[in-house]
């Protein structure tokens, strides 16, 4: 625990938001080509064949949608 005059000298530096979507570069939507569909399972306890579309990304990062 710092003490008061420590925080006046240096003060504290603002935590930097984590972006939880870092493919997509900030964009709402991203331009991309399916390089591969295909159906899974997803984890417990939900059970059925769900739809998935491996998508390349115009930034060359590769997403499942």
């Amino acid at each position: 625990m710092p003490t008061i005059n420590q925080l006046v000298r240096k003060g504290r530096d603002p935590q930097k938001a984590k972006s939880k979507v870092p493919a997509m570069d900030q964009n709402p939507q991203k331009r991309g080509v399916c390089t591969r569909v295909y159906t899974t399972t997803p984890k417990k306890p939900n059970s059925a064949l769900r739809k998935v579309a491996k998508v390349r990304l115009t930034n060359q990062r590769e997403v499942i949608s």
